[in-house]
């Protein structure tokens, strides 16, 4: 049964027509006027024409849109931040049934991979931040196995707490999954999503958050493995004083498909939001895909937001397809941008490191290293810093040319 669909906005000048049932085949016209629902039968097989689906590799994620999916429990480790087995103060995990009513706050699918995850599992993982001294908290996920499996996750900042969580992601998989996050009042929350699956993984992934009044969220995306990853973070700004910041780092070797559609939605007065996402591709047949949406609506006066993609393509034979979008409904706002750029290495910055003795090949490796750590030390937590910036370096060895 369907929770929830948008509602139909008539547009000026559209009639129906004697021809069939015109009016209903009129393409959505903004990011909120997509159909949303909890029911994979309300959405339609995926052809891979779809304005959503268009850029991804429609046939390697058919068992995860059409295919039976395992909803059970998924294998997943909660410790603090000194590693395996420490506490996270301030943090309880459990398991919570499907119906409670703590799912669905944060937002509901739009497209069928997130619904067909929604209509699967039957229990979500419940992770609750309620101290209002900073803590971490490290949820792993691994062996997963090869079977197609749906995920839920609800991450919640209790009002006037402080938190990081780090949703990490090795080994092999099918995983098709919703993460909801929510952020309570005066809440300061980070979360980090880390995909460094096996070579053979394929992810699905669909983040909702909702922002309460003058807290702020900073959601960091690091994919690096995987044979196909798509990670679509959708943060909305509902309240006065919101604060939604979206950071991604990737890095797509030959044959990988790693994709991340971003959405900001300012549905309050003055509220702020960022979004930063940049990434390398190297080897042939590396694809990237960035689509970054920032709505800003009729009733969110003095709003100030900005959206950026770069992307650094290290060899031949790769492809980085970036879109950025911006709709604005109120003229009252402080500032909106957006930008885009897709290029190789500046050779300016190379000429300038080999003056000071450093190898052209070395010196390519500090551009890209520099590049995507921008974003990496932006987590906050030094050991999973170091790893990924470890990770970072072992593609750069693989080759740099």
């Amino acid at each position: 049964m369907t929770e929830a669909v948008a509602e139909k906005t008539a547009q000026h000048g559209l009639a129906a027509h004697s021809d069939g049932d015109w009016e209903n085949r009129v393409p959505v016209q903004t990011r909120s006027e997509r159909p949303k629902s909890t029911d994979v039968a309300d959405f339609a097989r995926v052809t891979g024409r779809e304005a959503v689906w268009k850029f991804s590799p429609v046939a390697k994620l058919d068992t995860l849109l059409n295919g039976e999916l395992d909803g059970s429990r998924i294998p997943v480790e909660v410790h603090g931040a000194e590693g395996a087995g420490s506490e996270a103060p301030g943090v309880t995990s459990e398991w919570i049934s499907r119906d409670d009513a703590r799912i669905g706050r944060a937002g509901i699918p739009e497209e069928r991979g997130a619904a067909a995850a929604w209509s699967a599992f039957g229990e979500a993982h419940l992770v609750t931040l309620a101290s209002e001294e900073k803590t971490t908290a490290v949820i792993t996920r691994d062996a997963l196995g090869s079977d197609a499996r749906a995920g839920h996750t609800v991450i919640e900042a209790a009002p006037h707490s402080q938190g990081l969580v780090i949703l990490e992601n090795t080994g092999s998989a099918q995983l098709s999954e919703n993460v909801e996050i929510v952020v309570g009042d005066g809440a300061k929350l980070t979360v980090v999503s880390v995909q460094q699956w096996a070579d053979d993984a394929i992810h699905l992934a669909s983040h909702y958050a909702t922002v309460g009044r003058d807290a702020s969220l900073t959601h960091i995306v690091v994919s690096l493995g995987g044979q196909v990853v798509r990670l679509n973070p959708s943060i909305h700004l509902d309240t006065e004083g919101a604060n939604g910041e979206a950071l991604g780092a990737y890095f797509a070797d030959a044959g990988q498909h790693l994709e991340h559609q971003v959405y900001l939605d300012h549905n309050a007065p003055h509220t702020r939001s960022r979004v930063t996402y940049k990434g390398a591709l190297q080897g042939e047949g590396a694809h990237t895909v960035w689509i970054g949406d920032v709505l800003i609506r009729q009733n969110a006066n003095g709003t100030d937001s900005y959206e950026q993609n770069r992307n650094l393509v290290l060899t031949e034979g790769t492809r980085a397809d970036s879109i950025p979008n911006l709709e604005i409904e109120t003229g009252d706002i402080e500032g909106a941008g957006h930008a885009s750029a897709t290029g190789r290495f500046d050779d300016e910055h190379i000429f300038y490191l080999q003056s000071r003795g450093i190898s052209e090949e070395e010196a390519r490796k500090l551009v890209v290293r520099g590049f995507l750590l921008e974003v990496i030390a932006q987590i906050g937590d030094e050991a999973t810093e170091q790893r990924l910036q470890a990770a970072v370096e072992a593609e750069l060895a693989d080759s740099v040319r």
